[in-house]
């Protein structure tokens, strides 16, 4: 666990940022470069917290990233346009976002000097529509070029290039984190779980894309917060990408709405409705590397975590 250390956090006031300010708050000095696009903080009651320094800027703006990271020991930079449909309607800003946004974070953290870690978020989409047990050094799979679907995919890969060429050219400590669908109390977006759970217990309609047989691996927001502070303090880390997830909590789409409904104690109707774009259509990672190296492996099975996510929702909701 980190102590009176002092870090940045580019995209901070999102979902998981949000939760791993929760957790180095007490003990560090953070500092959170956020457009607000979205505000955790806020909700999560925050942004007042005596270590926490917000700093409203874009991470596109060269001059904002070099200021926000002068005197920090650690930089975790997870600024990026999340959300499918989000990244379809803006292909062109979520490239921007992710290679200016990466090239600056990087570049501000090698001029600075000093600084003992940079983490680089990338995604599980580098593996493309199909990926069974992928591991970080299978071949990554992108799409066809002019589908905006995969726009994310291509720039968040470009950036795990970036910062791995960083500490090879450098000696800029760095690595790089694959999530694979994460999950939890506090979720704000357009993840599935959190879709499924708000409309579980309003008892509306839960919406699933053609026949729900989508398979995907889910890992609850602790997990990846464990994992986040192992590649912050392992030197093993250095230089390295790491799946973080968990598939042992592998199901359908059909079947995570199901789970939810069941758990929520909710009788809203599932319903079917099409999806013409392409799509994940199998993700499930290998992350014995994770193992290996950091000593990660995920403890929160997915009933348990969505029991969590739910009750969360409830207690604000009533």
């Amino acid at each position: 666990m980190l102590t009176d250390a002092h870090l940045l956090l580019t995209g901070g006031a999102g979902f998981i940022g949000t939760a791993l300010c929760k957790v180095l708050l007490p003990n560090n000095r953070v500092r959170v470069l956020d457009n607000l696009r979205r505000n955790g903080l806020e909700a999560a009651g925050l942004a007042d917290h005596p270590n926490l320094e917000l700093v409203v800027g874009d991470v596109r703006d060269e001059a904002a990233v070099q200021k926000a990271t002068e005197g920090v020991d650690y930089v975790v930079h997870m600024a990026s346009i999340a959300g499918v449909d989000t990244v379809m309607k803006n292909p062109v800003t979520t490239m921007d976002v992710s290679l200016r946004g990466t090239m600056n974070v990087l570049e501000a953290a090698r001029k600075a000097g000093g600084v003992r870690r940079v983490i680089d978020f990338s995604t599980s989409e580098v593996f493309g529509s199909y990926a069974f047990r992928v591991r970080e050094a299978d071949v990554t799979s992108l799409g066809a070029v002019g589908e905006a679907r995969w726009t994310y995919a291509v720039s968040k890969l470009a950036t795990e290039h970036l910062a791995h060429n960083y500490w090879k050219q450098y000696e800029l400590p760095t690595c790089s984190i694959r999530p694979f669908n994460i999950y939890g109390p506090g979720q704000i977006g357009e993840g599935a779980v959190h879709a499924f759970v708000v409309r579980a217990l309003a008892g509306d309609p839960i919406t699933i894309h053609n026949e729900g047989d989508q398979i995907r691996s889910w890992c609850y927001i602790d997990d990846i917060i464990r994992g986040i502070l192992l590649c912050l303090t392992k030197v093993e880390a250095i230089g390295e990408s790491f799946n973080i997830g968990n598939p042992r909590s592998t199901v359908t789409i059909y079947q995570l709405a199901r789970w939810v409904a069941r758990i929520a104690e909710s009788d809203s109707e599932m319903r079917f409705v099409p999806w013409d774009f392409p799509d994940v259509e199998l993700r499930i990672p290998d992350v014995k590397k994770a193992e290996r190296l950091l000593g990660f492996r995920a403890e929160v099975d997915l009933e348990d975590g969505l029991a969590r996510t739910i009750e969360w929702y409830r207690s604000r909701t009533g």
